[in-house]
């Protein structure tokens, strides 16, 4: 499964970037790939809570169900699929940097293209992915930045 990693400092604190980021019914609001998320059940978010949603991945909607794995308040959210045909994990790690926030993404999922052609196209899978998790992060930034949300 090929990683992905980014990073980027919002002018936001970090209490602020984590509780926007935690609360996963925000995912669709800022990546571009999540057509709907919900949490399943009531309460804060913590290690064991659920979200069902899908994503739009190469022009396919894949639907899931993910699992917070890790959660240190205002330092790291940890999420991997539990259920669904791409298997996918995702860490966020939240670094106060001066008044803002150096938060940096990390994405390993599956390209969902199997097989040799799979194979051989996965480069081009990561690298359209790469964009769209740096557009993704650049969406955040201004949401969070400008109040938006």
């Amino acid at each position: 499964m090929p990683t992905i990693e980014e990073s980027i400092t919002i002018n936001v604190p970090a209490a602020k970037v984590f509780a926007f980021m935690a609360d996963g019914e925000n995912a669709a609001v800022y990546d571009s790939s999540v057509t709907r998320s919900q949490q399943e059940g009531e309460g804060e978010p913590a290690v064991g809570t659920r979200w069902k949603g899908a994503s739009k991945v190469l022009g396919r909607e894949f639907e899931w169900v993910s699992e917070c794995t890790e959660l240190e308040q205002d330092r790291l959210f940890a999420l991997k699929s539990v259920e669904g045909k791409l298997p996918f994990t995702i860490r966020t790690d939240f670094v106060p940097e001066g008044e803002g926030t150096r938060l940096t993404y990390t994405l390993t999922a599956d390209s969902g293209l199997g097989g040799v052609f799979g194979k051989l196209a996965e480069p081009l899978v990561v690298k359209a992915q790469t964009r769209t998790v740096k557009a993704n992060l650049a969406t955040l930034k201004e949401l969070l930045e400008n109040d938006a949300v």
